[in-house]
Protein backbone atom coordinates (compact mmCIF):
# COMPACT_ATOMS: atom_id res chain seq x y z
CA UNK A 1 0.00 0.00 0.00
CA UNK A 2 2.36 2.75 0.67
CA UNK A 3 4.62 1.86 -2.22
CA UNK A 4 1.57 2.35 -4.24
CA UNK A 5 1.31 5.87 -2.15
CA UNK A 6 4.60 6.46 -2.96
CA UNK A 7 4.46 5.97 -7.23
CA UNK A 8 0.91 8.35 -6.98
CA UNK A 9 2.59 11.56 -5.63
CA UNK A 10 3.52 13.66 -8.41
CA UNK A 11 5.39 16.62 -7.20
CA UNK A 12 5.38 20.09 -9.66
CA UNK A 13 6.85 22.58 -7.57
CA UNK A 14 9.83 23.55 -9.22
CA UNK A 15 12.02 23.91 -6.14
CA UNK A 16 10.96 20.20 -4.80
CA UNK A 17 11.93 19.55 -8.77
CA UNK A 18 15.12 21.49 -8.17
CA UNK A 19 16.26 19.52 -4.96
CA UNK A 20 15.83 16.19 -6.65
CA UNK A 21 17.67 16.84 -9.34
CA UNK A 22 20.58 18.04 -6.82
CA UNK A 23 20.54 14.84 -4.93
CA UNK A 24 20.61 12.13 -7.81
CA UNK A 25 23.75 14.61 -9.12
CA UNK A 26 24.76 15.06 -5.47
CA UNK A 27 25.18 11.27 -5.29
CA UNK A 28 26.83 10.60 -8.67
CA UNK A 29 29.25 13.35 -7.70
CA UNK A 30 30.16 11.81 -4.46
CA UNK A 31 30.65 8.51 -6.05
CA UNK A 32 32.62 9.81 -8.41
CA UNK A 33 29.89 7.93 -11.35
CA UNK A 34 30.74 10.04 -14.93
CA UNK A 35 27.20 11.18 -16.02
CA UNK A 36 25.90 13.51 -18.46
CA UNK A 37 22.96 15.85 -17.57
CA UNK A 38 20.53 17.11 -19.94
CA UNK A 39 18.52 20.16 -19.70
CA UNK A 40 15.37 19.15 -21.63
CA UNK A 41 13.99 22.67 -21.33
CA UNK A 42 16.40 23.67 -23.57
CA UNK A 43 16.76 21.14 -26.14
CA UNK A 44 13.72 19.74 -28.07
CA UNK A 45 15.05 16.93 -29.44
CA UNK A 46 16.53 15.49 -25.84
CA UNK A 47 13.01 15.76 -24.53
CA UNK A 48 11.20 14.23 -27.15
CA UNK A 49 14.01 11.11 -27.30
CA UNK A 50 13.53 10.63 -23.61
CA UNK A 51 9.10 10.89 -23.75
CA UNK A 52 9.71 8.57 -25.69
CA UNK A 53 11.81 6.20 -23.79
CA UNK A 54 10.20 6.22 -20.61
CA UNK A 55 8.16 3.24 -20.41
CA UNK A 56 4.46 3.39 -20.58
CA UNK A 57 4.17 1.98 -17.16
CA UNK A 58 6.14 4.61 -16.15
CA UNK A 59 4.18 7.19 -17.39
CA UNK A 60 2.02 9.97 -15.40
CA UNK A 61 -1.43 9.23 -16.21
CA UNK A 62 -2.04 13.08 -16.89
CA UNK A 63 0.80 15.48 -17.97
CA UNK A 64 4.53 14.75 -18.63
CA UNK A 65 7.04 13.01 -16.94
CA UNK A 66 8.96 15.20 -14.35
CA UNK A 67 12.45 15.56 -13.53
CA UNK A 68 14.66 14.34 -12.69
CA UNK A 69 14.19 10.87 -15.66
CA UNK A 70 17.60 8.80 -15.19
CA UNK A 71 18.92 6.82 -18.05
CA UNK A 72 22.04 4.49 -18.41
CA UNK A 73 22.58 5.38 -22.03
CA UNK A 74 19.41 3.85 -23.66
CA UNK A 75 18.32 1.71 -20.46
CA UNK A 76 15.63 3.66 -18.53
CA UNK A 77 16.20 3.59 -14.86
CA UNK A 78 13.74 4.95 -13.38
CA UNK A 79 12.76 8.72 -11.63
CA UNK A 80 13.50 9.89 -8.61
CA UNK A 81 10.94 8.16 -6.49
CA UNK A 82 12.67 5.19 -7.70
CA UNK A 83 16.00 6.48 -7.35
CA UNK A 84 15.20 7.35 -3.94
CA UNK A 85 13.84 3.65 -2.78
CA UNK A 86 16.78 2.37 -4.15
CA UNK A 87 19.20 4.47 -1.77
CA UNK A 88 17.25 3.65 0.87
CA UNK A 89 16.86 -0.63 -0.06
CA UNK A 90 20.78 -0.20 -0.47
CA UNK A 91 20.44 -1.48 -4.29
CA UNK A 92 21.18 1.66 -5.85
CA UNK A 93 24.17 0.79 -7.91
CA UNK A 94 21.84 -2.33 -9.63
CA UNK A 95 19.19 0.41 -10.07
CA UNK A 96 21.44 2.44 -12.17
CA UNK A 97 22.89 -0.65 -13.74
CA UNK A 98 26.23 -0.50 -12.85
CA UNK A 99 27.88 -3.62 -12.42
CA UNK A 100 29.60 -2.62 -9.22
CA UNK A 101 30.67 0.43 -7.03
CA UNK A 102 33.27 2.32 -8.29
CA UNK A 103 36.18 2.57 -6.44
CA UNK A 104 37.12 5.37 -4.69
CA UNK A 105 41.15 6.06 -4.68
CA UNK A 106 42.84 7.14 -1.93
CA UNK A 107 46.09 9.24 -2.26
CA UNK A 108 49.22 8.37 -0.83
CA UNK A 109 51.23 10.96 1.50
Amino acid sequence: MLAEQRKTTNVSDPQQVKKHQQAVVGFLESNRIGFQEVDITMMEEQRLWMFRNIPRDKQPKKGNPLPPQIFNNDHYCGDYEDFFQSKEDNTVFAFLRLSSQPSVKHSES
